[in-house]
């Protein structure tokens, strides 16, 4: 790193208060975006993190050989098609861990409200952002913040947050921020049938039999994440998200069209997942790799920020209830010949470790392993 890199990193400037900056970003709810609107010109210390952990772009390698087109989900109607969509989907899901999907159900209007919502939320001033803090949310459901869990780590990441999740409709509409719940509603419910629909050919693709009530259970749970990362004086010195897998069964990912989302390929690099106009991206999360003995692959991913545009991202992350118990489904250790490597455990045991610590790559994985 030259001298003048490490001048920026010293020196953010005379409206950051590295003394009180945990106050103002986590505590205060002015979160990042605070920051970025204070008209800091340099890193703030607290942003930093180490060099192995930041994302170089000179070392991310060629996608191509990892991953496929977009997958065509129209197809999985039609009976002809069927057979090469699961073929599709399977192989990607025990390949990477990521695809893009098209023709997935979810109009190009809804894509675009939903990200204009983000936008509007994360635009309201921040004592009204605050008023869904944890602590002080009127709902359980909905929290906003920073970062993954500033409490616990060295490093924040350059990102906010709204998560809500979704219960029910009476209680979304009497809780769920006015600027959002209706674009993000619609999104949800939109992708709902989508959703089923992979995870159940996912599910049917590992060859065991998983009636539709086994389905239900695995994605009995939705919240939707907003996610939020202003203009970065110097992306190239943080995260917006660091490295970690997805606690989820899948997660069903739209992205704007700035980019910024880098994927794992085990032994090989990082490769960037390219926005494409209208797709969803669809990871394979924790809970399937747990499912599936690890033949399908949960991968690590992480995201950089941008130093010209805020960028906006919004997942939805679809998991079983946390009494739901999740381990290799029964007779696929055998059948594929490999030994049983994860263990028999309630999701809510699972959740609560994953949110119990700062990102680490797959280290999550740890407490489910035999």
């Amino acid at each position: 790193m030259g001298a003048s890199t490490k001048s920026h990193e010293l020196n953010p400037g005379p409206l950051v208060d590295e003394s009180h900056l945990f106050d103002f970003v986590v505590k205060q709810g002015n979160g990042v975006k605070g920051l970025a609107d204070s008209g800091l010109m340099s890193l703030p210390r607290r942003y930093v993190h180490p060099p192995g952990e930041r994302i170089d772009r000179k070392q991310v390698i060629d996608a191509s050989p990892y991953l496929g087109a977009p997958i065509d989900l129209s197809m999985l109607e039609e009976e002809k098609n069927k057979e090469k969509v699961m073929r599709e989907l399977c192989g990607a899901a025990e390949k990477l861990g990521f695809f893009q999907v098209v023709n997935h159900g979810v109009s190009l209007e809804v894509l675009e409200r939903v990200k204009e919502a983000v936008h509007s939320f994360f635009n309201l001033p921040p004592e009204k952002k605050a008023g869904y803090l944890k602590g002080r949310t009127p709902s359980p459901n909905v929290i906003y913040g920073t970062s993954f869990s500033p409490e616990n780590e060295e490093s924040l990441e350059w990102k906010d947050y709204l998560s809500v999740r979704y219960m029910n409709d009476d209680e979304a509409m009497q809780f769920w921020p006015l600027e959002c719940r209706d674009a993000a509603l619609e999104y949800l419910k939109s992708a709902n049938k989508m959703i089923h629909s992979v995870l159940s050919t996912l599910l049917q693709g590992l060859g065991e039999e998983v009636d539709s009530s086994a389905v239900n259970l695995y994605e009995e749970a939705k919240m939707v994440n907003m996610n939020f990362y202003p203009i970065c004086p110097n992306p190239e010195l943080t995260v917006g998200v660091g490295r970690h897998s997805d606690l989820t069964a899948i997660t069903v990912l739209l992205q704007d069209d700035i980019g910024g989302l880098f994927v794992k390929v085990e032994d090989k690099g990082w490769i960037e997942i390219p926005p494409v106009q209208g797709a969803l991206v669809v990871n394979i999360g924790d809970t399937l790799e747990i499912l599936s003995n690890g033949r399908y692959k949960s991968a690590e991913h992480r995201v950089i920020a941008s130093s010209t545009k805020d960028r906006v991202s919004v997942p939805i992350f679809v998991t079983p209830g946390p009494f739901t118990m999740i381990g290799p489904l029964p007779g696929l250790a055998e059948k594929d010949g490999k030994p049983v490597i994860y263990r028999q455990l309630l999701f809510g045991e699972y959740q609560n470790n994953f949110f119990g610590a700062s990102h680490q790559g797959k280290k999550s994985l740890d407490i489910a392993k035999i």
